[in-house]
């Protein structure tokens, strides 16, 4: 039997006894709570969040630092010029949020500041034409933000996502169903020059506040012929989940829209999604809208059953002995198939120290009407237990820094992205972040060691040694439409790894996508330069190869990023977009900017307000999280 389950069944009920904050009274199970959405799971870690806070609160002289008015016409972070946005440029790179930086009180920094978690698309008639969205936390609690682009990226707008409240029917019956938070985003377009945006809509339930509503749904809205400038209110409902116990959840949506000429299925959306139930199961499913997001279809079962899922914890195997599982992604080919990635936690490893889950594919013919029987991608390795290695953020993994501090804790999982190739239909790329790996393995000090008794997640041994263990992006293909995959039955220790690296460090949170040439294109989080790896820093790099094989590499960001320090360093969100074209379009979170606070010994009678920087527990001077992104030609 896989320890995972059993591990944290029985030890992390008890260490929710520390969390008597939102949703303490769910339902929901230790596994489940495992792979909530980060901008949910939040919730369940104020304890924590506002223990670390804490060490923000104390400002001292050699900790702050005035921040004095704009005194020429750009803009900045926090200052507005000229169009009266907050539009900035940090070398080559461009700030896509357009909005200034709010000034937070310190145990809540984060909260109505960050945005995080980001999604990015090209119109496929125009690549001028971009939409990008995140979780965007600057009216107080996450919703999900959008900002649109005319000019291939250089400039960025805000736009106004509606989700204030939807029809309320299925609440109750009521008008309006009000949402006190959203997040997952993610955009899309069609043929006809419409973009999609999709979002998961939430309540956080008594504990964070006096609602008893534990509701949650998947919306999806159009911008209808304006590029992404305006959507349309209310959003159409894809699932709705009426819950006042704090049972169930509909969890980490994802969207894609069949913009292929000529398909069978043009422009038919497609959404999946991760349904944790009563029952203690997590199924994915689908819906599909056949008539531009205006309705949705019943949903449909995705993870249906199949031999690779060998360990059902005991939890119900209706309507599938797949039944715990996660991070779902749907794409479509221009042959008409959709194609739906997910992380699936019923495999069983092959010895006890081995700690490996597993990428499945299910593939519908019929536009999303029913799916086959799952094809394995690959075998991956999460990432390590946070608290062993880091001493913070229980019950997460995330990816320490390989020096003597212990400032990169943010939680973080591994996931898969791919996309099919659009001069081939047969042909599927699928990359998979993984912790074992060709670069990272047994013979390189790093070696799988089982799972944490305290937490349930992974140990490794070799997580903060140099040359030790480094999460690498590892892919799998498929050349016949989906059929099998070269990774299904390969070890992750000898599977093909994207991307080139001056040294071994840490890389994760891809995105994967194919120019119109049919080159294979990944952008991701890359810990290759400079001392990243021993501090916790962070670059982006996107990586591309005509072949499959040999990956040329390019460093997206103009200069390294510090550990994200909002929400105490724990959030940065769950995953970072990209979108290949003529260009390709890496969407990053961004920490360069520094955070803001109300100076010590102002804002008292006959003394002024003034904004300070301040440290922050994990960092030399708190930081902010902006959405930034750069256009990079593979011709350059």
């Amino acid at each position: 039997m896989n320890t995972r389950y059993w591990l944290t069944g029985a030890l992390v009920v008890g260490a929710l006894t520390l969390l008597p904050d939102a949703f303490a009274q769910s339902k929901l199970t230790p596994l489940q709570k495992q792979h909530l959405s980060g901008a949910a799971s939040l919730e369940l870690d104020q304890q924590q969040v506002r223990q670390a806070a804490a060490s923000v609160t104390g400002f001292s002289a050699a900790a702050s630092r005035s921040v004095l008015s704009a005194v020429s016409s750009d803009s900045t972070a926090y200052f507005a010029a000229g169009s009266g946005s907050c539009k900035e440029a940090i070398g080559s790179n461009v700030k896509v949020n357009q909005n200034c930086l709010n000034v937070t009180d310190p145990d809540l920094q984060g909260r109505a500041q960050a945005q995080n978690e980001t999604a990015i698309a090209v119109d496929p008639n125009n690549s001028d034409h971009l939409v990008a969205a995140y979780n965007d936390y600057h009216r107080g609690d996450a919703t999900c933000g959008v900002s649109y682009s005319l000019d291939g990226g250089r400039h960025w707008s805000d736009a106004a996502a509606p989700l204030v409240y939807t029809r309320g029917g299925a609440f109750g019956g009521v008008a309006r169903q009000y949402w006190q938070a959203g997040s997952d985003p993610a955009v899309a377009w069609d043929t006809k020059g419409n973009a999609y945006f999709s979002c998961l809509a939430f309540m956080r339930g008594p504990g964070t506040t006096n609602n008893a509503d534990f509701s949650s749904a998947v919306y999806v809205f159009r911008s209808t012929q304006n590029n992404g400038a305006s959507w349309n209110f209310p959003g159409r409902a894809v699932v709705e989940d009426f819950d006042e116990t704090g049972a169930s959840l509909e969890d980490k949506d994802y969207m894609t829209v069949d913009n292929h000429v000529g398909s069978p299925f043009q422009d038919r959306i497609y959404v999946t999604w991760t349904y944790f139930a009563p029952d203690g199961t997590g199924y994915i499913y689908e819906s599909y809208s056949n008539d531009y997001g205006e309705h949705f279809s019943a949903k449909v079962l995705v993870s249906t059953s199949s031999t690779f899922c060998t360990t059902t914890y005991g939890l119900p195997t209706q309507p599938s002995n797949c039944n715990v599982n996660s991070f779902s992604q749907p794409f479509t080919g221009s042959d008409g198939a959709l194609y739906v990635l997910y992380d699936n936690y019923n495999n069983t490893p092959p010895t006890a120290s081995d700690n490996r889950n597993q990428i499945l594919l299910t593939k519908s013919t019929d536009g999303g009407a029913s799916f086959g029987a799952p094809v394995k991608v690959s075998d991956y390795y999460d990432l390590p237990d946070c608290f062993t290695y880091q001493g913070q953020d229980f019950g997460r993994a995330c990816i320490p820094e390989k020096g003597a501090t212990t400032n990169s804790i943010f939680r973080a999982a591994n996931y898969a992205s791919g996309a099919v190739n659009p001069t081939n239909p047969r042909q599927i790329a699928v990359t998979i972040a993984s912790y074992i790996n060709r670069n990272s393995r047994e013979s390189t000090g790093c070696a799988p060691n089982g799972f944490s008794s305290v937490t349930g997640q992974n140990f490794f041994i070799g997580v903060k040694a140099p040359g030790g263990c480094a999460n690498q992006i590892l892919l799998s293909v498929s050349t016949d439409a989906g059929a099998s995959f070269t990774g299904g039955a390969t070890d992750p220790r000898m599977l093909p790894v994207v991307g080139v690296q001056n040294h071994l460090a840490d890389a994760f949170w891809q995105w994967a996508g194919y120019t119109r040439s049919g080159a294979l294109a990944v952008g991701y989080y890359d810990r290759g330069y400079g001392t990243d790896n021993a501090t916790g820093f962070l670059d982006v790099s996107v990586s591309w190869s005509l072949n499959g094989d040999q990956f040329s590499t390019r460093r997206a960001t103009s200069s390294s990023m510090p550990p994200p320090t909002q929400f105490s360093g724990l959030f940065f969100g769950d995953y970072s977009g990209f979108a290949a074209d003529d260009e390709l379009h890496p969407l990053w979170m961004d920490t360069r900017n520094e955070d803001l606070f109300l100076c010590p010994g102002t804002g008292l009678p006959l003394v002024p307000p003034q904004v300070c920087t301040s440290s922050a527990a994990n960092g030399a001077v708190a930081n902010s999280q902006d959405i930034f992104t750069v256009g990079i030609s593979l011709d350059d």
